[in-house]
């Protein structure tokens, strides 16, 4: 039974709310005193608040206020017998669901305590989904690179500056700008995402600026683009090396003078967005290969944030397994399941070249498949995938056994470089031949130095 309190230093109004709602199925108290009345709702949970505006001691606003303050989470109902705009639009601004006039009207009272509580409940269930989706969203990991992240998001989200996320596949970038977004002062406006390499270069512009009618074959009505959608909120560019040269040289004009024009059209527009970008690809090597506009990296890469693949962060990978396992779990309204610790050494061992989206469904299937509570390493065989070493690669593209060779030479010399930071002399002496020796090999396999 929803619990209703009545605040009026009017008894005969206080007895007659109580009489008309009981009647009606609510459970009613009412006092007279508004300091009383803030006592009981401090101690009690009440659905609904019926206040009066005019009272002696303490006005209804004051007392709206003082529930405010103490964040008192209740849907408030000012009753008034002089109502007027101003009062209207202070009570609204103080969180007051609706305002009654006298004389009152019990079938228009009813409605109105109908539509707080379902306002109320629709309220309720945001919160629980937004926290729902929050933490699906969080970015999970205590690895000295996942809390150099987590530093640098809390430092510039607050900031107006553009971000410039990058990292593979799969890496999380998406969840980095979410991070991003939910912790700045946008927050409440929104966050428009548009993914680059998913719309055909021809209707990204459209996509991005909108369209006046008739301005190309198709264009039936105008169409409104992701940076208005954006205005005020956060507009994130994904995989935004894929994106045309064309389109490119605009969202520079959108960034460098904050106005955009759609397709077809001659007005501009102000637009006032923060743009967060992501990309799997090096944009200095596409820069260089005129791929990319370098005007356009600089304005991006502000504040640069690279999402390193999970193999160079697998201590976080139990952190993952359990993560991911208890929102499967939650999700399938499956008993809590836990993953051993050889298992667990298994899933840490492997080369996840998918990153933390591969790690994810690998334990979605294994926890879907396996009926155990307790998942061991004998169980993970059928489920994993069957990984594929380099040397399998160069067997399967070698046509004689002297192609082999030279192939394994090669990789093999790669590898030690890479592992010394490319240091000639270091590497020779690893192993064991002569600097020139090296250069010859580099050479012959085409092998350059890396600057």
């Amino acid at each position: 039974m929803k619990s209703i309190l009545v605040i009026d230093d009017e008894l005969a109004i206080c007895e007659w709310m109580k009489n008309a709602l009981e009647y009606a199925g609510y459970y009613v108290e009412y006092t007279q005193d508004p300091i009383e009345g803030l006592e009981k709702l401090s101690l009690t949970d009440y659905a609904i608040l019926f206040l009066d505006i005019q009272m002696p001691d303490m006005d209804g606003l004051e007392l709206l206020r003082k529930i405010r303050e103490r964040n008192i989470d209740i849907m408030v109902l000012i009753i008034t017998a002089h109502g007027n705009i101003e009062t209207a639009v202070e009570a609204t601004k103080l969180g007051a669901f609706d305002l009654i006039e006298k004389p009152l009207d019990r079938d228009k009272i009813l409605v109105i305590i109908r539509n707080a509580i379902h306002q109320q409940q629709l309220l309720k269930e945001n919160i629980e989904l937004k926290k729902t989706l929050q933490g699906t969203e969080n970015i999970i990991g205590e690895s000295k690179p996942i809390k150099n992240i987590l530093e640098t998001i809390n430092r510039v989200a607050k900031t107006e500056s553009r971000v410039l996320i990058t990292g593979e596949n799969g890496t999380g970038k998406e969840l980095v700008a979410k991070a991003i977004h939910r912790l700045s002062n946008r927050a409440d406006k929104p966050m428009v995402e548009v993914n680059c390499a998913a719309i055909p270069s021809e209707l990204i512009e459209s996509e991005l600026f909108g369209h006046e009618r008739g301005s190309f074959t198709g264009a039936v009505k105008q169409r409104i683009g992701k940076f208005e959608l954006a205005d005020e909120g956060t507009l994130f560019l994904d995989e935004i090396g894929d994106m045309s040269l064309h389109a490119q040289s605009k969202v520079l004009r959108a960034i460098e003078e904050e106005v955009i024009e759609r397709v077809g059209g001659n007005d501009t527009i102000k637009i006032n967005v923060r743009i967060l970008a992501a990309t799997n690809k090096n944009l200095q090597e596409a820069i260089t290969e005129k791929t990319f506009r370098e005007d356009l990296f600089h304005r991006l890469n502000v504040i640069p944030i690279h999402v390193p693949p999970l193999r160079e962060r697998r201590e976080d990978i139990p952190l993952l397994i359990e993560h991911f396992t208890n929102e499967i779990c939650n999700k399938n309204k499956f008993p809590v399941k836990k993953f051993s610790n050889e298992a667990i050494s298994k899933l840490q061992s492997m080369p996840w070249k998918g990153n933390v989206r591969e790690l994810r469904n690998i334990i979605e299937r294994i926890v879907i498949m396996i009926p155990s509570d307790e998942i061991n390493a004998e169980n993970l065989t059928d489920l994993l995938p069957q990984t594929k070493t380099e040397v399998d690669d160069i067997i399967n593209l070698s046509n004689s056994f002297q192609e082999f060779k030279e192939k394994a030479e090669r990789s093999f010399i790669l590898k030690q470089l890479e592992a010394n930071n490319w240091n000639i002399s270091k590497t020779a002496d690893i192993l064991g031949i002569q600097r020139s020796h090296l250069y010859n090999k580099m050479k012959k396999y085409g092998i350059e130095e890396n600057k």
